[in-house]
């Protein structure tokens, strides 16, 4: 099994849309989870399918990087509030 690293510089490519009437264009991040936070929690939905992450040399789509924020091993703490489609991960206690 590989180790993602969520501690390498990424790069995010948002979606480019004909109706854009925001500012979001190609932005860079200290790190990877820094720049799913961005991508998951602060970008609109819609933009996400046809974004691109870049990690050195790697790309990952949207539905990748959905998948990188939901991993068990990303760093951050996920805002679980206003997030649509992200079920909340729930500790149960164990006796």
């Amino acid at each position: 099994m590989t180790v993602f690293d969520y501690n390498a510089g990424a790069g995010l490519y948002p979606c480019k849309t004909i109706n854009r009437r925001g500012s979001l264009v190609y932005k860079r991040f200290d790190s990877v989870a820094e720049a799913l936070r961005f991508a998951i929690e602060d970008m609109p939905a819609s933009l996400l399918r046809g974004s691109v992450l870049e990690v050195e040399e790697a790309r990952f789509d949207g539905l990748q990087m959905r998948k990188l924020y939901e991993d068990d091993a990303y760093p951050l703490t996920r805002r679980l509030e206003g997030i649509t489609g992200l079920p909340a991960k729930v500790e149960i206690a164990r006796s």
